[in-house]
């Protein structure tokens, strides 16, 4: 099977009210973990590279790799570009294979951002290529993105059907209370997530797909694990399960997991060292971060993401 885009995935996904798992990848042990997973559960995948991923482990490794995952696991499999913040990279993608590709204008003004976001589209829809924008700003860190609270912005419901008129985009990301980043909130703040937003993007936009980013949840096994071993992750607090569930439910077709993948292989990594402290072989404390992440990936299918056998 080759690599898909996101259309038909997402048409299926807002008729069955679930959603798809967009996981960020960085190397072989976490892209083996996560098709793993999908495998066993038969779920329809889209694996995506920030920026930083291509920086450290170099576009054509990382696209070699999910074509080897699709020869393992027969899934349709989208490939896509996260949080690309210029028409630059975001070409760079489409010229080398990817099938989805998200222009991140939302640092610019609204026009600026309507500009940005055609200019993709129209490069990406006549090479087959579907486009993810974004309206709002989500708080918090994540490789080349930094967004302080104070400059975190909900989405207008009132600017989403002109934005996705005038642009042609296939998806839209919005900010609705998920923020980067494993320190989501300040200790004692009650995550929340504004449905009377979702729901009024919906109204407007009908059988439209919505993107949530920085949803991870935060297991609190995986933080004590780190913190064992001399991390300080005491803070750290993710968005609840039953909050992205009911999103999955609604208009959200697309939900990214990052943080959660990074806390899961750095826990078993931390873990297989602190038992075995004299161990040099990468293999031996990498194959038990491969299995945190393909554990985590299967839990959110099923418990998260509502995908489980999705994959037809």
């Amino acid at each position: 099977m080759a690599l898909v885009t996101t259309k038909e995935m997402f048409e299926k996904a807002y008729a069955g009210g679930y959603a798809i798992g967009a996981f960020n990848v960085n190397n072989m042990e976490i892209i083996q973990g996560i098709t793993e997973a999908a495998k066993e559960e038969n779920a329809p995948l889209i694996l995506q590279v920030s920026a930083g991923a291509r920086k450290y482990a170099k576009h054509n490794y990382l696209v070699k790799l999910v074509e080897a995952a699709l020869l393992e696991t027969d899934l349709p499999i989208a490939l896509h570009l996260d949080h690309g913040d210029d028409f630059e990279i975001c070409k760079a993608c489409i010229d080398g294979g990817f099938t989805s590709v998200m222009i991140d204008g939302s640092k610019h003004s609204f026009e600026d951002n309507i500009a940005l976001t055609k200019k993709v589209v129209d490069y990406a829809h006549e090479r087959g290529v579907v486009v993810e924008g974004e309206l709002g700003k989500l708080a918090g860190i994540e490789d080349d993105v930094n967004v302080s609270a104070e400059d975190a912005t909900y989405t207008k419901p009132e600017e989403v059907e002109e934005f996705v008129s005038r642009t042609g985009v296939d998806s839209l990301a919005i900010a609705i209370g998920t923020s980067h980043g494993a320190f989501k909130f300040k200790p004692g703040q009650k995550p929340e997530l504004r449905f009377d937003i979702l729901e009024e993007i919906e109204r407007r936009l009908p059988n439209f797909p919505i993107v949530l980013h920085g949803a991870s949840s935060v297991s609190k096994e995986y933080v004590d694990i780190i913190n064992k071993s001399g991390g300080k992750l005491d803070d750290a607090i993710g968005i609840p399960e039953e909050m992205l569930r009911k999103a999955a439910s609604m208009a959200v077709c697309k939900i990214n997991i990052d943080s959660d993948l990074r806390l899961a292989f750095t826990a078993g990594v931390r873990e297989h060292m602190i038992n075995n402290v004299a161990d040099f072989d990468p293999r031996a404390y990498l194959k038990p971060a491969r299995e945190y992440i393909k554990d985590l990936v299967k839990h959110k299918i099923v418990n998260v993401l509502g995908c489980s056998g999705a994959a037809k």
